[in-house]
């Protein structure tokens, strides 16, 4: 593990679409897509696979993405290592092909997918919004056990990946209700409701577990 020097800030960029190979990555709605299905990936992969494809005209160092991603904390090789397996995994992609992510020895790594990007429109959220919609939110773990934790938020996946298969319904994203997990609220579709929960002007279904039939895993 090493320490850094001054990190920049955190990259911050308008919100585009971009389209490569058979995916979509909307970094609007941080949503991974391969086809009609959602992609399940964790915040730092999402926001790593995002900083290489915008930044894919030129070698990102690994000291860039470390200070782009991570900014100022200390952060080991294989965490690093970890989290380029799992950007290049969400895509189709592995170490020994490289055919979207290439690493570069002793330089660093570049997306090298054929991109095209557009940006994201206000009348393509209303014409998306005008769909069913629906949010899986994270399952309690009331087992006492920390580590059937796992297996509570694997379920919630899987439901997530089923319902996505179905096209005329909007799902909302794993990284998007996965934000809530551990809070407590009351859903709304008003001022005071969670944004991504909020489905639509014209319909909504949330689903959630009900508190009278939790299940302890």
């Amino acid at each position: 593990m090493q320490r850094r020097g001054k990190a920049k800030p955190r990259f911050r960029a308008k919100s585009l679409i971009f389209v490569f190979d058979s995916y979509v990555l909307d970094t609007g709605r941080r949503e991974l897509r391969c086809g009609d299905t959602v992609v399940s990936v964790q915040p730092q992969v999402f926001d790593l696979l995002e900083y290489l494809i915008r930044n894919r005209g030129h070698v990102v160092s690994r000291d860039e993405l470390l200070d782009a991603i991570w900014s100022r904390r200390i952060v080991s090789e294989s965490t690093l290592a970890t989290r380029i397996n799992a950007a290049r995994s969400a895509i189709g992609d592995d170490g020994e092909s490289q055919r979207l992510i290439r690493t570069l020895p002793r330089k660093g790594i570049r997306f090298v997918g054929e991109v095209r990007e557009r940006a994201i429109k206000t009348e393509q959220s209303l014409i998306a919004f005008n769909r069913p919609a629906i949010a899986v939110l994270p399952f309690q773990n009331m087992s006492g056990d920390p580590e059937q934790e796992y297996f509570a938020d694997g379920m919630v996946d899987e439901i997530i990946t089923g319902l996505s298969r179905i096209k005329w319904l909007l799902v909302t994203s794993r990284n998007s209700s996965f934000v809530y997990k551990s809070r407590s609220f009351t859903v709304k579709c008003g001022g005071k409701a969670p944004r991504p929960l909020c489905a639509g002007r014209r319909s909504a279904q949330i689903w959630k577990p009900r508190p009278d039939h939790r299940t302890a895993y």
